[in-house]
């Protein structure tokens, strides 16, 4: 690892990167990125695990069970490929460290909870989508769903307002 870590790539750069590897997912696997989708398995999974009787009765998790593990679907590989991809990126770049970045008029605690609660809100909204930022937003983009562009729009709309209100009450 380098003293000096490396510069962040052109946004242009990786975004048009993001839309080969995009292109390279549709034409490879049939399917488009996304990521909620494995989060919803993964529960499901684990409530057949803890509650086998009551996941299998349960009409939101029942689907998912139907469907088997869920390390035979396309989309746990893709988690696994982003989280392990990013990891070994991050390294090489000499940006990999363990940390928690706040504010400076905010605690480490309440850093860790407003984390929480957007995680929660952004997973309960990326289901009721029907899909994540990359489920709905750019593969539903890049097919020209208007879906797509009405998720996105609204999502950096809700992330700006976020953004204002959280720094005018923490700077």
């Amino acid at each position: 690892m380098s003293a000096q870590p490396r510069p962040f790539w052109h946004p242009l750069a990786a975004g048009g990167l993001l839309g080969v590897a995009l292109l390279l997912t549709f034409l490879i696997t049939g399917h488009g990125l996304g990521a909620s989708g494995f989060f919803a398995r993964m529960a499901a999974w684990v409530s057949a695990q803890l509650a086998p009787g009551w996941a299998a009765t349960n009409s939101y998790f029942a689907p998912f069970l139907q469907a088997g593990n869920p390390l035979s679907n396309w989309i746990t590989w893709e988690v696994i490929g982003v989280v392990t991809g990013g990891f070994l990126g991050a390294v090489a770049a000499g940006r990999f460290r363990l940390g928690i970045e706040r504010g400076p008029n905010l605690s480490t605690g309440s850093r860790l909870l407003f984390a929480l609660v957007g995680g929660i809100l952004v997973g309960f909204g990326a289901r009721l989508a029907q899909g994540c930022t990359s489920g709905v937003g750019l593969s539903g983009a890049a097919t020209l769903a208007v879906a797509g562009f009405v998720f996105l729009a609204g999502f950096f709309l809700a992330g700006f307002a976020t953004a204002l209100f959280t720094r005018r009450l923490w700077q």
